[in-house]
């Protein structure tokens, strides 16, 4: 009788171990950067600007390098510190390699973003690179491009 209970013990504690997991863990992103900090097109080969993102966690691991997110690139004008779209200036790809187009011209900034999870009511989220919207759910890391 006690292998029995052995085994419908083992079986008990799986199921509630799937459940747990199941459930999602308290594993949360807190924050992305981006490496280089700040890059000039010029000293790279073709002026292809190869980002990397790492996500910071407040569990282990706490940081992982690279972190897969979604890449964007903003003109930045400093005056007023707002972000605008480049209309294809800079081109990111989604491996965050970035790139000056023949009509690029000053500093741009380039960001790596993830989204949260979200189970609230739908929140009007314009692209994260260029919105200072803190109602969206999203992580977001920048970066500097400076363009010929």
């Amino acid at each position: 009788m006690s292998l029995l209970r052995y085994i419908v013990c083992i079986v008990l504690l799986s199921f509630a171990a799937w459940i747990a997991l199941a459930c999602g863990s308290s594993r949360k992103l807190l924050s992305i950067t981006v490496s280089p900090a700040s890059a000039d097109a010029q000293g790279y080969r073709n002026g292809e600007v190869p980002f990397v993102a790492t996500g910071h966690y407040n569990s282990s691991p706490v940081t992982v390098t690279p972190l897969q997110a979604n890449w964007g690139a903003a003109l930045f004008q400093s005056e007023n510190g707002t972000m605008v779209p480049t209309n294809g200036a800079v081109s990111v790809d989604a491996n965050g390699v970035a790139k000056c187009g023949t009509s690029a011209s000053g500093t741009y900034s380039i960001a790596a973003s993830v989204q949260l999870p979200y189970s609230g009511p739908a929140l009007p989220c314009p692209s994260p690179v260029y919105s200072n919207e803190a109602a969206c759910p999203n992580v977001v890391g920048t970066a500097q491009l400076t363009c010929p």
